[in-house]
């Protein structure tokens, strides 16, 4: 019996195509955590959803979604403003540049690295333009926000604008 993919999610097809290409990205060094998993999950239905049933729902209906790791060259192309395209770049990066896990670890590895310039080879984005958003990403201010929560901000405030 073929496997049947997950039922749509209620958020918008925009909106679910920017949360695959950000789990994409998290995936490019071959795992992605549960406790990650988790904290998208919370973030993501939280952002998304109004009340605590309606987070709990949506938060069910995207662990499916979250846990696939679709290739972006298939998601790319879906993308269909330059913000939308931005907003991928700067949270592509921001999950590239968070994933060092030890204090002797590089801060991105060779997978990440070649995952990151694939992303943005299919971006199509001149280079001033990526440089601007890799020094925009750098230059905010560090916080005690792990990467999810500034995620999650991001996201927000993309759907917001």
């Amino acid at each position: 019996m073929p496997l049947q993919p997950p039922p749509p999610p209620s958020i918008s097809p925009s909106q679910m195509n920017v949360l695959r290409i950000v789990a994409s990205m998290a995936w490019a060094d071959g795992s992605l955590e549960a406790e990650e998993v988790n904290l998208m999950l919370d973030s993501f239905s939280g952002l998304f959803a109004a009340d605590a049933p309606q987070q709990q729902a949506l938060r069910a209906e995207l662990r499916d979604y979250v846990m696939q790791n679709l290739p972006m060259e298939e998601l790319i192309p879906r993308l269909q403003t330059a913000a939308e395209r931005e907003v991928v770049l700067r949270l592509g990066y921001e999950v590239i540049r968070s994933s060092a896990r030890t204090p002797d670890e590089a801060l991105i590895n060779d997978d990440e690295a070649i995952a990151y310039k694939k992303l943005v080879d299919l971006l199509g984005f001149a280079p001033e333009t990526v440089t601007r958003i890799e020094a925009e990403a750098i230059a905010e201010p560090d916080s005690d926000e792990g990467i999810i929560d500034r995620l999650t901000r991001h996201l927000g405030n993309f759907m917001k604008g």
